[in-house]
């Protein structure tokens, strides 16, 4: 089992807190907790100001200059904690005082509005789990790649805050506005045109994430909450929103966050997330046993809801359902299980999700055909296959379209 790397810092603190608990230097001079005293034998620290993690389990983002991934092999369930949510920034986290916040609300309406903090959290709000997912959610190249490197770009959380339709009646939407632009407060000033439709359906402004208030690298005090629809539409630390009866072209939906397809054409505002799912356990780094083995992952949709995962055994020459995790939400990560015997040979295991729309997820293979081999890095949602070898090592199988 690989060793997990744990930081000093975090170490000395969880030292404070567990008295039966010491720290030794393993060989590749990293600190590991010990237990070292009966916990029976001697009262444990009072309750605190804030909970933490024992220091036996420390889960880690990868970090990058831009962006930060979820340790999807080491949750459980389908709520993904605050601090463990995926990160996406253009201009790094800006610091907001939400006693400082507005929101406008202008343009095509009857009466453009300035709301505060305080004032969005006047209307009813409101509530929902579902995930988020950044569109570049895929890397590939490498035999030993983790679930959280391959498509750690999508995270799952309770969102509360208000619906925009419920703002969108306050100043008075005019009929013929057919789009909006959402602006945010980092340094990138990030942008995106949004089809009023979707305002008025599900869309929202959120301040709250699993039950406190957002992280700042969330969008803290209110960011807009798209379900279902590509990480950066949903736009963090927003202030303004402009409606309008035209996109805006903004440099995010032009140069960027557009795809290459066939015959030199582009594909633009592809917004929602097509279905697909990952098994996150057996994967790298993990060595297999001989015998009865639960595959486990989670599969989600941003169309609506997954509807069936199926898994196969034999390198998908055979398919069999596998168990849905009740409830089963709209837009949101389900948790999905099949019981499977290894009788030690050599093989390969894959997913593939189907939501209720009837779509089923792809292979590598199929994405090109539909959309050519100059395909951009944008919503590639393949079906992912891991290898057992012999000796119970399991590692990604990488495929290469260019």
């Amino acid at each position: 089992m690989e060793e997990k790397k744990i930081k000093r810092r975090t170490l000395l603190a969880g030292a404070a807190a567990a008295a039966s608990l010491a720290f030794m230097k393993i060989a590749s001079g990293q600190l590991v907790p010990v237990q070292t005293a009966d916990p029976t034998k001697k009262p444990g620290p009072p309750p605190g100001e804030i909970g933490t993690r024992s220091p036996f389990e420390q889960p880690l983002k990868i970090t990058s200059d831009t962006s930060s991934r979820t340790p999807l092999q080491d949750l459980f369930g389908t709520i993904t904690p605050s601090d463990l949510h995926f990160e996406r920034h253009h201009g790094g986290v800006p610091a907001i005082d939400p006693h400082r916040y507005e929101l406008l609300i202008h343009g095509m309406v009857d009466k453009p509005m300035i709301f505060k903090l305080a004032d969005l959290k006047r209307f009813p709000s409101v509530s929902r789990i579902a995930f988020l997912e950044c569109s570049g959610n895929f890397r590939s190249g490498k035999e030993k790649m983790t679930p959280q490197e391959i498509c750690g770009l999508t995270s799952q959380s309770e969102w509360t805050g208000v619906m925009l339709s419920t703002l969108f009646r306050e100043v008075g939407v005019h009929p013929k506005a057919t789009w909006f632009l959402a602006e945010g407060s980092d340094a990138a000033v990030m942008t995106r045109s949004i089809p009023v439709k979707k305002g008025w359906d599900d869309a929202m402004i959120a301040y709250g994430q699993n039950g406190e208030a957002l992280r700042p690298q969330q969008g803290y005090p209110a960011r807009l909450f798209l379900p279902g629809w590509e990480g950066n539409t949903n736009v963090k630390w927003i202030r303004r929103i402009e409606l309008s009866d035209q996109p805006f072209m903004t440099r995010e939906e032009t140069s960027k966050y557009t795809e290459e397809i066939k015959d030199g054409k582009i594909r633009q505002f592809s917004f929602d997330m097509d279905a697909r799912s990952i098994i996150t356990f057996p994967a790298y780094p993990v060595q297999l046993e001989k015998g009865w083995v639960e595959i486990r992952g989670i599969a989600w949709s941003g169309r609506g809801k997954i509807t069936a995962v199926e898994i196969s055994t034999d390198a998908g020459k055979n398919w069999y359902l596998a168990k849905l995790q009740e409830p089963v939400l709209d837009k949101a990560h389900v948790a999905f299980r099949y019981l499977w015997h290894w009788d030690g040979s050599e093989t390969e295991i894959m997913s593939r999700a189907i939501d209720e729309t009837g779509y089923s997820q792809p292979t590598l293979k199929q994405l090109v055909a539909a959309r050519g081999k100059d395909m951009g890095g944008y919503h590639l949602n393949p079906v992912t296959a891991w290898i057992i070898k012999r000796d119970g090592q399991v590692l990604f199988k990488p495929e290469k379209w260019k």
